[in-house]
């Protein structure tokens, strides 16, 4: 029984129990959400138990880091180092979008060795294994899409992105929009390269039925891939983006009809006058169900700095209603991210979660602010620390808490003490 079909029949299960604790609510709130569809806990029953997140309607925004090999790059030392960044900077997630090398090995480690919830993207491994065998991602069989994801999900990942909101009524569309960047998705590229070479519908969408049968197998959450987000300000809002949000928008209520969680991938790039209608529409369209979006970036003109553009954009999407962000790096439109990389696009999606979650009205965020404000006033530099995002950057500059009492930044001539002793209260 999945977790959603557990919540319909009114059942308290341990993994609801621990999301309620993580987000300081009650149990039924959890339990509810679960029930409707406009919360989701990616959990594959396979799998060990872990820090399990609750994603969605009221819960805080959550955030989602990328590590995996490639055929460039097969280093599984680095990518155990990079788990660790991911983990130590607190995101929730995370997803091995492995290419190259031994793509099962690096899989099934980050399954064994992960403490959070971990997705992946079949369709890149039976893309990869087309051209092993065959020559082209082309001559990529059905059956070899399918069997990708029963392996991914028995393995046990908890979410996958599955590109099964795209068809021919969206390339279509696409075809005739004027679009600046096309495809910018990796898998939906894959996908719409194999449709109109074999002059095939997308198995991912003409055989959804199968698809959702594995998937509730395994209670593995689908993420339903965005195809076609825009890769370009331009783009954003475009004839395309909508057919395919319609789409996703019927394939969610077929799922959650079948009692399997799932998420819409969205955006990509969006300037700010397009974030807010497009989180509204979003949830209009797909009955409510979280919204996992990439960035989103508002600007594409900061290349080495698209881990601000995404934090910028991704704060202002959550606060209008996405729920599951997922993290830009520097790197981003330059090449592979080394671990420095990872971390700071980890540590800027964090910042923009929380800043949403104030704007959200999250009791625990408005908290932790009121507390780091309060530790400022008495000088505790361990207390900030402690309360920092960053905190090993916190303590490099703070000499490791280890200082006198006089303000960090301004010394004895703090402007928060001078008013305090005269307000008398210092």
């Amino acid at each position: 029984m999945t977790l959603m079909l557990a919540a319909r029949a009114g059942k308290i299960t341990r993994e609801m129990e621990w999301v309620a604790n993580r987000e300081n609510v009650d149990v039924s709130v959890i339990q509810e959400g679960l029930a409707k569809g406009t919360i989701v806990i990616p959990r594959n029953s396979n799998r060990k138990e872990f820090n399990y997140c609750g994603i969605g309607q009221d819960l805080r925004v959550k955030v989602n880091a990328l590590i995996g090999t490639s055929s460039d790059r097969s280093d599984w030392a680095m990518e155990k180092r990079k788990l660790a960044h991911v983990e130590a900077t607190g995101c929730d997630a995370m997803m091995d979008l492995s290419t190259g090398g031994d793509i099962d090995g690096m899989r099934r480690l980050i399954l064994d060795t992960a403490n959070i919830a971990v997705g992946s993207v079949p369709i890149y491994q039976a893309a990869i294994e087309a051209v092993e065998k065959r020559g082209s991602i082309v001559d990529m069989t059905v059956e070899d899409m399918f069997a990708s994801i029963e392996k991914h999900a028995a393995d046990g990942m908890d979410f996958m992105a599955i590109h099964c909101a795209l068809n021919f009524d969206v390339i279509r569309r696409l075809q005739t929009s004027g679009r600046v960047t096309d495809v910018v998705s990796r898998g939906g590229a894959f996908l719409t390269g194999w449709m109109l070479h074999n002059n095939r519908e997308n198995p991912l969408y003409e055989e959804y039925d199968r698809l959702l049968a594995i998937l509730k197998k395994y209670d593995v959450t689908l993420s339903m891939g965005d195809a076609i987000r825009p890769g370009s300000t331009a783009d954003s809002l475009d004839g395309a983006q909508l057919q395919g949000l319609i789409v996703a928008g019927e394939l969610v209520a077929r799922a959650q009809e079948a009692g399997v969680q799932v998420m819409v991938e969205g955006p990509g790039h969006v300037p700010m006058n397009h974030v807010e209608a497009t989180m509204l529409l979003q949830k209009r369209l797909c009955h409510g169900a979280p919204y996992f979006i990439l960035g989103t970036l508002s600007t594409d003109v900061a290349p080495g700095y698209d881990h601000i553009t995404s934090a910028i954009g991704g704060a202002l999407a959550a606060a209008a209603g996405a729920d599951f962000l997922c993290y830009v790096t520097p790197a981003e439109h330059l090449g592979l991210p080394n671990e420095e990389d990872v971390k700071e696009g980890a540590i800027a999606a964090r910042i923009a979660a929380h800043v949403a979650d104030l704007a959200r009205g999250n009791k625990q965020a408005w908290e932790r602010d009121l507390q780091m404000a309060r530790a400022r006033v008495a000088l505790d530099l361990d207390r900030q620390i402690e309360l920092s995002i960053d905190q090993e950057k916190s303590k490099a500059a703070l000499g490791g808490g280890k200082k006198n009492n006089d303000c960090a930044v301004c010394g004895p001539g703090c402007a928060a003490q001078v008013a305090a002793k005269y307000f008398g209260i210092a």
